[in-house]
């Protein structure tokens, strides 16, 4: 069979080839202006990159100085601190100071005042001893209390009698409290000191205020009642017996009892007698007791008359704690041969309590005051001894006056008479009685 070939066929071919030119050169154009779109892309980009690095400059140096701006402001916050340091230390400078001017002025008060009662109707002087003039007690700031001031405390005694009932000790606090209040009264004619016999008495006329001191070692009456000669081998108390005390407290306001020092034993062997009865009776009983059997005997007694007598709705009573000393320097380290003597800090170990401080007698005293309660009747304990079992400093040592001439035993030992149981003033009894204070003012 013969084929014959049509001129259709040749321009197929040839159309086909055209369109596969077309499409090649489709293709290359797409190809160039993809590379030419990634040129361009390539291009922006690095365009970028440089408006990166040309922003990035601009950015380092604003970091850098904002960094420059935060050390400026840091010294310049140090600078300050420094500066508000340096001004609370001032401060703290200028409170100690002005601590120091008071207490200067506290120490000229009191040797003022001593020279003021030893020169007026004090018969024999027996204040002065407690005064020490010329001792300044610096630490007293050791303690935190409410600052006491003597014109509200008067005005809270206005018309009222105060009553420092007790021993040398208890005096001690009185003549601290009268030299706290008086020199708020410059005009001497405002103010008067009377002594007559166991009663001291500091009139403030103004006010119409009396604080005074009764002279009752053993609280009730014994052979140790006289307030000049009371020194005694053998103590008595008569057990039965308290009326002719509690009739110069009976009508106070307050009244602050002190009991402590007369209790304690001076030596191992040391006893007491309790009499019984009377002797113009016929039935007169001598017992003889431990010292601190006569101490519950005492503290009985007067919780029996406060129970039948005190006026609750008047009268504020006080009871003192234990004053302690400190003639056992073994107690905090020392040689006992030198008590007390040349002893400038006070005790710094927390917790401290002395060996021969007897808390135990005040552990009675609450005991037997607590039965008064149920009365209505309450009795404030002034929580002193602890806090001033630490001041072994706050004694006078030699610095006191002597009733008799020194031996030549004692000119050669000092510490042989060193009085390591009362206290300077100022000292440690101002500190008691800004606790008074505090009681007075706020409760």
């Amino acid at each position: 069979m013969t084929v014959l070939q049509s001129p259709i066929g040749l321009r197929s071919i040839l159309t086909s080839l055209v369109a596969f030119f077309i499409v090649v050169s489709s293709v290359s154009l797409l190809f160039e202006r993809g590379q030419e779109a990634q040129v361009q892309l390539a291009v922006e980009h690095k365009n970028q990159e440089m408006e990166v690095k040309v922003t990035a400059k601009p950015h380092d140096q604003q970091l850098r100085d904002e960094e420059a701006q935060v050390q400026k402001e840091v010294k310049v916050s140090a600078k300050q601190y420094d500066q508000q340091l340096k001004g609370k230390e001032d401060q703290s400078h200028i409170a100690v100071k002005q601590r120091n001017q008071e207490m200067e002025a506290k120490r000229w008060l009191v040797t003022n005042m001593a020279g003021r009662m030893s020169s007026t109707n004090t018969g024999d002087g027996s204040l002065t001893d407690a005064a020490f003039p010329g001792i300044c007690d610096t630490m007293s700031v050791f303690y935190h209390v409410d600052r006491f001031n003597a014109t509200n405390l008067l005005e809270k005694l206005r018309n009222k009698r105060m009553v420092f009932v007790g021993d040398s000790v208890n005096r001690n606090q009185w003549v601290s409290l009268v030299c706290m209040v008086e020199a708020s009264i410059p005009d001497d004619k405002l103010k008067m000191l009377i002594y007559n016999g166991s009663l001291y008495s500091f009139k403030a006329m103004e006010y119409n205020a009396t604080i005074d001191f009764y002279w009752s070692p053993l609280l009730l009456e014994s052979n140790s009642d006289n307030p000049i000669i009371h020194r005694v081998e053998y103590r008595i108390i008569r057990a039965d017996r308290i009326e002719k005390h509690a009739s110069v407290w009976r009508d106070a306001d307050i009244i602050v009892f002190n009991s402590y020092l007369w209790w304690r034993k001076q030596r191992d062997d040391m006893k007491m007698k309790v009499m019984y009865g009377s002797f113009e009776d016929g039935d007169a009983r001598l017992d003889e007791v431990e010292m601190i059997e006569g101490f519950e005997i005492a503290l009985k007694k007067l919780t029996e008359w406060l129970g039948e007598n005190i006026n609750k709705n008047k009268t504020r009573i006080f009871f003192a704690g234990s004053s302690p000393t400190h003639s056992w320097a073994s107690n905090w380290g020392g040689e006992d041969s030198n008590k007390c003597l040349n002893e400038t800090e006070p005790i710094y170990k927390s917790g401290y309590k002395a060996a021969t401080t007897d808390y135990s007698l005040m552990d009675m005293a609450k005991s037997n005051f607590r039965t008064l309660e149920a009365k209505g009747i309450h009795v404030q304990i002034l929580n002193i001894t602890e806090l001033s079992d630490y001041r072994k400093d706050g004694h006078p040592t030699v610095f006191r006056k002597q009733y008799a001439p020194l031996t030549k035993e004692q000119i050669v030992n000092p510490a042989s008479y060193a009085d390591c149981t009362h206290w300077c003033l100022p000292g440690v009894p101002d500190v008691w009685n800004e606790f008074l204070y505090g009681y007075l003012m706020h409760k």
